[in-house]
């Protein structure tokens, strides 16, 4: 197997729309060359997005309502139903390609979720999957989300880990199967340091997907999105 780079991009507060363009983009230059991999990590402002496998009725907020609490809803192309992005989730979206890896879609979602289950687990939390679901749980609820999208064997969106979330948001939506949903803050109490987050995630996913090296692009390039 070929030497596979990941370039890391912690890009901060970042809107929808321009996190997906910035994910196309990426798309496209790596099914061209192939040369790295991507994983960028940031946090939406408050928006609800509806998956593939999702029912009209996902949504339960009026237009007025979303004006209200300042969320907007978008439309994707990734697997699952609706779920909810916002201040104080660390979402990431791998730009990877599985051909270097293994093109095993299902084993790709459950390694992200052992990503998640390791980043848990360096911060004292018990987490886990449920057979038959997606995402990481624990005792409380689910922590993390995940749904993925590929085409050519490269990956697009990936998972949105509830850390400092305002967790008042998720009753605006029918998430997923429907289960509670909780927050690593609220698991332990406190506040946490979305940088400290991203370090564990960064650390884990290098290990779990055997990546030989790892480049950081400056946050202030990053940004310039």
């Amino acid at each position: 197997m070929q030497n596979r780079l990941l370039e890391v991009r912690r890009l901060g507060r970042v809107n929808y729309a321009a996190g997906l363009e910035l994910q196309k983009t990426l798309e496209t230059e790596v099914i061209a060359e192939r040369k790295r991999d991507y994983l960028l990590l940031l946090e939406h402002p408050h928006v609800f997005t509806i998956g593939r496998r999702a029912k009209e009725n996902g949504v339960l907020a009026s237009a007025e309502i979303l004006k209200t609490i300042g969320a907007e809803v978008y439309e994707t192309d990734r697997g699952g139903k609706v779920t909810y992005h916002g201040i104080g989730q660390l979402v990431g979206y791998p730009i990877t390609n599985l051909s270097s890896y293994k093109e095993d879609v299902h084993l790709y979602v459950r390694n992200l979720e052992e990503v998640l289950i390791r980043t848990m687990a360096d911060f004292g939390i018990e987490s886990f999957r449920i057979e038959g679901l997606t995402g990481v749980h624990t005792k409380e609820g689910k922590v993390a989300a995940i749904g993925v999208h590929l085409k050519r064997w490269v990956t697009t969106h990936g998972f949105a880990l509830n850390v400092n979330t305002d967790l008042s948001y998720f009753n605006w939506i029918i998430a997923c199967e429907g289960e509670p949903v909780t927050s690593m803050d609220k698991l332990l109490g406190c506040e946490l340091d979305l940088q400290e987050v991203e370090d564990k995630i960064i650390k884990n996913f290098a290990e779990v997907f055997e990546f030989d090296k790892i480049e950081e692009l400056q946050k202030s390039v990053a940004a310039e999105i």
